[in-house]
């Protein structure tokens, strides 16, 4: 007997002497796609639909095989369809419901496909015509409702957030997509909410529901009022925010957990070998080789979360209790395979199990840590167009936390203390930290070593100045906050200080390529207020007063660095450039650091001349500037612990809008429907009454 192959719809023999026969559904598509009204010659047409298993691939194919003037012919039925599919969702049978879902994922996608040039007006019409539009998305959008609230099937649920995520993907920018007014109309964000804070459902579809709150809140966000935003910046249930909060370290820990075995690979490998023979040559292919594809849905849920939502800052600083235990849901959601920019959900055993803690014998880890973890490794390499934009909302959501009062104060709270294992980018000039010698200090000492870190491994000719700018911003609003509520943070002052002098050291250096393409001198005016905060208030924050010595010491060991960018800003401000007023600013903001320097030099060399010492060490330069002290004069500046708080709307909309686009493209692209295969789905329904 001839054996039977199924291809696209198509049942074949390997006997090529007959026609293939199609199977019943792909006949019952054929009648849609003619102009009759196929429940004409088949009343039950529409009944029988729905108990066939879906051919996805075919019934997409064939709309996108069609032109606009034959799709057009065919409107009339594809709106019938659509309807009859809205109206299977409020059925008993499983089975009919759950392929109406994946009909109507077809339909959208097949559609989308035909119009990807035109407005979503277009898609409105061709779907379910523009006189009937209000009522099938109202009726759609509660039956949606209903299904995710209901304590039904868990595919179904999976299936309804996949849909909702194909519906609000269907534009490739989400603003211009118009079937979003009635998700605006007809709100489902109790039932995320519901989701969220309800575990067994959380473990299910946390990560499908975070992200498609995070794009339904980018709807339109600058030019109308959308409910979305309304409802998250007041959300204040505890399990929400806590669910929520879970569901993103959980998808950062998998993250951070593919890096490093990754990373683990190489160094175990072969490769770990011949770098060990001919030094660290090829350290920066290495370094690119274990890259892992950036998480920017997941991000942009956190920055929303951060940004809209002051209770949710409680949320970052939290150990979750559960993150610990690895459970295995009883009905597990078939997973999708790893996919670009995290918009496939990690497996359900990575949902309910942690970050492993950073040490064994220390602490559980939380949302921050995780976070943390995350941005040293996403801004270690910025070439990337996915890195840099990771990097750059990832100095954004540091921005927000640095803003937030309640959040500084468990960032700097001293009975809140962790050892945080930042990733380091391998250099050639240093060696690799020992992971078991980090000591247990306040959060904020990790987010400054984070700062620390970006400082000294981006000094490169593709020089990121967005992301230098946004570093140091964060530093001054920490700065601030210790000012402020004078909390003398035990840090290692020196490193950052030392890695300030080293960035301009560098911006002179390259004085004439970087001018070409940024303004430096607003760059070197922030570093050097930087300075200028810890000579002015230094006393308030500094935890000690040998620390204050040391900071004096730094200026005056590194004082060429000094003179020469004075030398450098006098000459463009007496000249009549594009640059004058950018320089002369930086001019006057140098004045205290220069009265330091001419103050205490000709005092050290004099010191060295009377005692016939050729080179002082650095016990005898602090006993000369504690000596000192009485007779140095220094200007008050005014506005140094002042800053302009984030305003994403006039600022970073543009950016928002491009991320938004690149993320619903790629959620769009990857949407993977057939994972709920028909066999699952009748071992789960196995019942038709």
């Amino acid at each position: 007997m001839a054996q039977v192959e199924k291809r696209g719809g198509l049942l074949r023999k390997s006997s090529a002497s007959k026609k293939p026969l199609k199977e019943k559904v792909v006949l019952m598509y054929d009648e849609i796609f003619m102009t009759e009204d196929p429940s004409k010659c088949s009343p039950r047409f529409w009944e029988e639909l729905f108990l066939m298993k879906v051919n996805l691939e075919y019934l997409e194919g064939k709309l996108e095989s069609l032109d606009g003037e034959e799709l057009m012919k065919i409107k009339d039925n594809i709106n019938c369809l659509f309807q009859h599919c809205i109206q299977a969702l409020g059925e008993e049978h499983p089975i009919r419901v759950v392929n109406a879902l994946q009909t109507l994922c077809a339909l959208i996608r097949g559609v989308h496909q035909k119009n990807k040039s035109t407005s979503g007006f277009d898609i409105i019409n061709m779907l379910m015509g523009f006189d009937k539009a209000e009522l099938c998305m109202k009726n759609l959008m509660e039956s949606l409702d209903s299904l995710l609230c209901a304590e039904g099937s868990e595919s179904l649920k999976s299936l309804c957030l996949k849909l909702l995520l194909c519906l609000v993907t269907v534009t490739d920018n989400i603003s211009q997509n118009t079937i979003l007014e009635y998700v605006m109309i007809n709100s489902i964000f109790e039932a995320i909410l519901q989701i969220l804070s309800h575990p067994p459902s959380r473990r299910e579809h946390g990560y499908d529901a975070v992200v498609l709150l995070a794009l339904l809140v980018n709807y339109r966000k600058y030019e109308s009022v959308n409910p979305y935003i309304v409802k998250l910046s007041i959300v204040d249930d505890e399990a929400t925010l806590n669910g929520m909060g879970l569901v993103i370290a959980q998808a950062l820990s998998e993250y951070n957990r593919q890096y490093k075995d990754k990373e683990e690979e190489h160094q175990s490998g072969f490769f770990s070998a011949l770098t060990n023979m001919v030094g660290s040559m090829f350290i920066a292919d290495a370094h690119e080789k274990i890259s892992v594809q950036t998480n920017e849905a997941i991000l942009l849920a956190l920055y929303e979360a951060v940004h809209l939502n002051r209770n949710f800052i409680t949320v970052l600083a939290q150990s979750h209790p559960e993150m610990g235990l690895v459970t295995t849901p009883v009905n597990p959601a078939p997973t999708t395979p790893v996919t670009p920019l995290g918009t496939t959900p990690p497996s359900s055993d990575v949902i309910s199990s942690v970050e492993l803690p950073l040490d064994a014998d220390v602490q559980t880890s939380n949302l921050l840590i995780t976070f943390l973890k995350y941005s040293s490794i996403v801004m270690q390499d910025t070439k990337d167009e996915h890195r840099l934009h990771s990097g750059k909302l990832c100095l954004i959501i540091l921005t927000c936390i640095a803003e937030d009062q309640y959040a500084n104060a468990f960032l700097h709270d001293d009975n809140m203390n962790f050892r945080v294992n930042l990733h380091r980018m391998p250099m050639r000039h240093r060696k690799k930290a020992a992971d078991k010698n980090l000591p247990c200090r306040p959060l904020v000492c990790a987010v400054l070593d984070l700062m620390v870190e970006f400082i000294v491994t981006h000094m490169m000719k593709e020089f990121p100045m967005d992301l230098y700018v946004r570093c140091i911003q964060v530093v001054h609003k920490l700065l601030c906050y210790q000012k402020k509520c004078r909390v003398r943070l035990h840090y290692t002052w020196r490193e950052l200080w030392s890695a300030l002098i080293n960035l301009l050291k560098f911006l002179m250096s390259n004085e004439t390529v970087l001018l070409a393409k940024h303004n430096i001198f607003t760059l070197a005016l922030m570093i050097v207020n930087l300075f200028n905060m810890f000579i002015t208030y230094g006393d308030t924050f500094l935890p000690t007063p040998s620390s204050y010595d040391e900071l004096y010491y730094e200026i005056i060991r590194m004082h060429q660095s000094f003179d020469n960018l004075y030398s450098m800003v006098l000459r463009l401000s007496t000249n009549t450039g594009q640059w004058k007023e950018a320089a002369s600013k930086v001019t006057h903001a140098l004045v205290n650091i220069r009265a330091i320097i001419n103050h205490f030099n000709p005092k050290i060399e004099s010191y060295a001349a009377v005692n016939h010492i050729s080179q002082l060490s650095e016990e005898q330069v602090l006993e000369v500037v504690r000596a000192n002290y009485d007779t140095l004069t220094l200007k008050l500046q005014d506005g140094l612990d002042q800053y302009e708080r984030y305003s994403e709307q006039h600022k970073e909309a543009a950016f928002f809008k491009e991320l938004v686009r690149s993320i619903s493209t790629n959620v769009r692209r990857n949407l993977a429907f057939h994972t709920l295969s028909q066999e699952v789905l009748l071992k789960e329904f196995s019942t038709i009454s």
